[in-house]
């Protein structure tokens, strides 16, 4: 079957793939167009397996909110160049996306890849568009929130979208709502409260602040020791400087002798004298002071450092409180 211009052109209109491509797919499919368009999409497969080792770190991540913000959707689609994420085509896909799953009420990732639109569903879209901008294109992330009042929040470039759920509704809450998803952005906490990180999670924190507090304290009486003997410990905190230092003319082979007998004998003495109970309340201030910066509504508020987020939100509503959040930034 011979094979024209306007079925060529055609074809294009319809996939957006280069002439060229659409011309061999046409032939190979005899002018079948329904054909030509899986053969343009197995085509599609083939680049996306190809690029599978390639970095998505591009891309669009976007927010949105119902109408009655009592729901909200966050979604990323990404792919390999800054060039290919501000493609019109790529940005009126990812707008799309977002508007179809929120007509729709998806709930999961696996569900939306499965969403139709025009007559395609959404994981062939992602093949096909693999398939246009020969970059490897994906759907990385796609969460929900549900709640008496939603917010939603889209830094300037969309690299980085937030939504948050809270447990009350009203205009003031709405306002606050907006302030709270900008501070998530912002502050990027790891959790709601600190009863949602996991245990392991503050048995690990506690652990590392309890060795990090007996290294200090082991090398706070070093230094002291050092300066007793009228060496500074800046010349002598380690092999390599005190060589470097030596060689400089800072220090004699043996003040450099000295300070290595006493980094020894200080630090053995020390250890010997610490209390575990001291250790113990210096690494739970540690602890404490972890959980405070990372998680929300302990945070400092960004628009007044004086107050806790939970502080804010008293203040604007009685028992007013974030129930939960999503936060979506492209190459993090």
């Amino acid at each position: 079957m011979a094979i024209t211009a306007a079925d060529v052109n055609k074809l294009r209109q319809m996939t957006g793939v280069g002439l060229m491509d659409c011309k061999h797919a046409l032939v190979e499919a005899d002018g079948d167009f329904d054909k030509a368009i899986d053969i343009l999409r197995t085509k599609g497969q083939k680049v996306a397996a190809k690029r599978a080792d390639r970095a998505s770190n591009e891309g669009r991540a976007i927010a949105k909110t119902n109408a009655d913000k009592t729901f909200a959707a966050v979604v990323v689609v990404s792919c390999e160049t800054d060039f290919v994420a501000k493609n019109g085509e790529f940005v009126a896909f990812a707008d799309n996306l977002i508007d179809a799953a929120m007509k729709n009420g998806i709930e999961t990732r696996e569900d939306l890849l499965k969403m139709v639109i025009d007559g395609t569903t959404v994981e062939e879209h992602i093949t096909l568009l693999t398939g246009k901008t020969g970059e490897k294109v994906e759907l990385p992330a796609y969460n929900v929130i549900k709640g008496d009042c939603v917010a939603a929040y889209n830094h300037m470039g969309n690299k980085l979208a937030v939504i948050a759920g809270f447990n009350m509704k009203g205009e003031k809450v709405e306002e606050a709502a907006h302030s709270v998803a900008m501070q998530i952005a912002a502050m990027n906490p790891m959790a709601v409260d600190a009863s949602c990180i996991s245990q392991e999670t503050k048995d690990h924190e506690l652990a590392i602040a309890k060795e990090k507090t007996r290294d200090e304290l082991i090398q706070k009486a070093v230094e002291v020791a050092l300066k007793k003997a009228n060496i500074n410990p800046n010349l002598v905190d380690s092999d390599d400087h005190i060589a470097s230092n030596i060689t400089k003319g800072w220090l004699t082979e043996e003040e450099a002798a000295k300070a290595r007998e006493i980094k020894v004998t200080a630090a053995e003495e020390k250890a010997k004298t610490l209390q575990d109970a001291m250790i113990n309340n210096i690494a739970q201030g540690r602890l404490n002071k972890f959980l405070k910066e990372n998680t929300l509504m302990d945070q400092d508020f960004i628009d007044d450092s004086k107050m806790s987020v939970k502080d804010f939100l008293n203040s604007v509503e009685k028992g007013l409180a974030c129930t939960g959040f999503f936060r979506q930034q492209l190459g993090a």
